[in-house]
């Protein structure tokens, strides 16, 4: 699967490593720029995510949104569910929250699918423009809308947002090797290497002119070379389809029948607390490269599978006696996601070839956006279905 040529740069090198001296970090490394980038890299992922992820935790809010009146202003931050079915023994909004998942990952598939083609052609600099814009946008068209369309209307805004910063920011990656010692350090082939190795580290983080100025950028490759790239990243690209596929099965088809009776927090505030414990699992997990890294992410995927499973059944027959139970087991699933999306990348940054990076990482981010995508269009019918029963 994955062995398409430069897709294995272990494999590669293997015959120069004993006889190629080790290239000497950049002095540069030393002055402060390494962390300077890495704390960059580190808010443009937190700031990238943040509307996409306001938007899924307030599904369940913004399906059931009312206003008391048009000359009011005040909203009811707890309004009660409208029924499905009143003879249903779920407590369902009228719309499944998967139709929130779905306006908030559609336009993110789409502009993943196209982005391999030719967003490289634009320059770094407008595109985080576009995308800081659009995050603007949908929060404030959610915060005043007065109807359901206005608020999807924002979270479509918000997906554009965070799909064209993801793409961005993945692929800028493969230019900053000090970006959380993922990548390697540029190996200086003269006695002028070193100097332009320092020279490029000392660049902005965000800098329109250096990416597109590299030699061994993406806009080079041929299609026939992005194919074959992609064909060796299928090892990759599928665990990481089924990981989030899963995962978000779970998050806007589950959560909100997954309701418990027997205890205080009313539906809106459990459905709340699900999606922070998730994005908390999440945080952690991504943040923990250090700690663990883990090669065969096809595990995670099974591990994941097993987790939609076992809530599916749940349920279906509400065995589990307390909420508190579910709690755990969504933290679980948040952890298992997010070692799947940053271990995937890891591996991706280490194997790739330095031409094929970028394209690679670009052409990888397609993977959690189409498994959520799948999970949002069979979510929905799920919904209608179990909200249907007596």
């Amino acid at each position: 699967m994955g062995g398409c040529a430069g897709s294995r740069r272990r494999l590669l090198d293997s015959e120069e490593e004993e006889t190629a001296p080790e290239p000497r970090p950049p002095r540069s490394y030393h002055k402060g720029a390494l962390w300077k980038n890495v704390m960059g890299f580190w808010l443009l992922g937190l700031c990238n995510n943040f509307s996409y992820v306001v938007m899924l935790s307030a599904a369940h809010d913004i399906l059931s949104h009312q206003r008391a009146s048009e000359n009011q202003s005040h909203v009811d931050p707890d309004p009660p569910p409208t029924a499905h079915n009143s003879s249903s023994r779920f407590d369902c909004n009228s719309v499944s929250t998967a139709a929130v998942l779905l306006a908030d990952i559609l336009p993110t598939l789409i502009i993943k699918l196209l982005a391999p083609l030719g967003l490289h052609l634009l320059p770094y600099s407008p595109r985080v423009l576009v995308s800081g814009i659009c995050a603007a946008g949908s929060f404030i068209l959610v915060a005043f809308s007065h109807s359901v369309g206005t608020s999807l209307c924002g979270v479509v805004l918000a997906s554009i947002s965070s799909g064209v910063g993801e793409v961005t920011f993945l692929s800028l990656t493969a230019f900053y090797p000090s970006y959380f010692f993922l990548l390697t350090s540029p190996e200086p082939q003269d006695p002028g290497g070193e100097e332009e190795a320092e020279t490029s580290a000392r660049q902005p983080l965000i800098d329109s002119e250096t990416p597109e100025s590299k030699p061994d950028s993406s806009s080079n490759l041929s299609l026939q070379e992005r194919w074959t790239v992609f064909k060796g990243l299928l090892w990759y690209i599928v665990p990481l389809v089924l990981v989030y596929f899963a995962e978000y099965f779970i998050n806007q088809g589950l959560f909100e029948l997954l309701f418990f009776r027997n205890t205080s927090l009313n539906h809106a505030q459990q459905y709340r607390w699900y999606q922070m414990l998730y994005q908390a699992g999440v945080f952690v997990s991504r943040s923990s490269l250090h700690c663990c890294r883990i090669r065969f992410t096809w595990v995670l995927a099974l591990l994941q599978c097993l987790n939609l499973a076992f809530l599916l059944v749940d349920v279906w027959f509400s065995f589990l006696p307390s909420i508190y139970l579910v709690f755990l087991i969504i933290l679980y699933e948040g952890l298992l996601g997010g070692a799947a999306y940053v271990n995937t990348f890891h591996n991706i940054a280490l194997e790739t070839s330095d031409q094929h990076r970028e394209f690679a990482m670009a052409a990888a981010c397609i993977s959690d956006t189409l498994g959520i995508s799948l999970s949002g269009l069979l979510a929905l019918p799920l919904h209608d279905f179990l909200c249907h029963l007596s």
